[in-house]
């Protein structure tokens, strides 16, 4: 674990340190000595801007629900059809995990054991249906395959958005530059789109 050392912190550089140490220890496995140890400050000077690690997490899991969500507002996923907008949100949704990595890979990992992440799995769930529902009525507009039932499909788009996560580096494996958010969210809408579509 990085030990950062510093004289000042605010709210934003603090969120950052307890991200990281969220995702590596586990949300309930870190304790406030972990992110005083982490942060190199003293558990006074993290009261001094949060209440305790529960507001730290709603503020770090808020972040990137609120980036997602933020996707849905946007012009190009209000306006054309369905699938158009299906696949405008999809390469969106690519570009904000990966712009805001370690905020949207603790989303991905809450569990639902405090009431902030139970929060935090509602409002997933919810924008899970919105996005569902676009593909649903992409369906219904005969812009998607007839033969991919609607819901295991979109089961296996988030599957695949999900697992970035997992193997996504910004600086790339080797640490000399990775691949670049548009080419895995071309690649991405390529795969699910190439298979989702009406054969013309």
């Amino acid at each position: 674990m990085t030990t950062a050392k510093r004289d000042t912190y605010t709210p934003e550089t603090l969120l950052s340190v307890a991200v990281q140490v969220f995702i590596e220890r586990g949300y309930d496995g870190t304790s406030m000595e972990h992110l005083s140890k982490a942060a190199g400050i003293s558990k006074s000077s993290i009261y001094h801007h949060v209440t305790g690690k529960e507001e730290l997490l709603r503020r770090a899991v808020s972040r990137a629900l609120d980036e997602l969500f933020g996707i849905l507002d946007e012009e190009h996923a209000r306006v054309g059809s369905a699938a158009e907008r299906l696949e405008y949100v999809v390469r969106r949704m690519v570009e904000v995990l990966m712009a805001e990595l370690p905020y949207v890979t603790l989303l991905l990992r809450v569990r639902g054991n405090t009431d902030t992440e139970r929060w935090a799995l509602e409002r997933r769930r919810e924008f899970d249906h919105r996005v569902a529902a676009l593909l649903k009525d992409a369906a219904a507009e005969g812009d998607v395959r007839a033969d991919v039932e609607v819901r295991l499909a979109t089961r296996l788009v988030f599957g695949m958005i999900n697992s970035i996560v997992e193997w996504y580096r910004p600086d790339g494996p080797d640490g000399r530059g990775g691949t670049g958010e548009r080419e895995v969210a071309d690649a991405v809408a390529r795969l699910v789109f190439g298979g989702l579509r009406k054969a013309s």
